[in-house]
């Protein structure tokens, strides 16, 4: 997952393939109504473990960003009944963006006009989680074989 203050991106991995695909993203709310919307999709879904990118300083020290995310996610994790693994994420929303199909964009760098801009912003969000989970299939593959 990809926390941020208004929107959470999700994604899930295909244990077959050892490939993380973006799913959904969800605006912010309230904790309850985000625990309950993530219970849903972790029974849809045979969710077995959570990843979390931790939004870490360029220097790697954790920040209040970080600090804050970290409490999220280990409630989240408790809530849920799931082990946690949190994830350096550092520049994982800039290389979402750039993994992505370039859309007209008005001067500001945005595709024009309000919903478009946010469509694209929660589209970065969940390509983000999935370039998250991604890092640690591989990681994880890594240190295995």
């Amino acid at each position: 997952m990809d926390l941020g203050s208004r929107r959470l991106g999700v994604a899930l991995a295909d244990p077959r393939t050892g490939s993380a695909r973006p799913l959904v993203t969800l605006r912010r709310q309230d904790a309850e109504h985000e625990g309950a919307v993530l219970a849903r999709l972790v029974a849809e879904h045979g969710v077995t473990e959570l990843v979390v990118g931790l939004p870490l300083h360029m220097s790697g020290d954790e920040g209040v960003q970080a600090l804050q995310t970290r409490a999220w996610a280990e409630a989240m994790a408790e809530r849920l009944g799931l082990p946690l693994s949190l994830r350096d994420e550092r520049l994982s929303s800039v290389a979402a963006e750039e993994r992505m199909p370039r859309l007209r964009r008005g001067s500001s760098g945005a595709p024009p006009g309000d919903r478009r801009r946010e469509a694209h912003r929660a589209r970065i969000d969940r390509e983000a989680a999935a370039g998250i989970l991604q890092a640690e299939l591989d990681a994880r593959l890594a240190v295995e074989g």
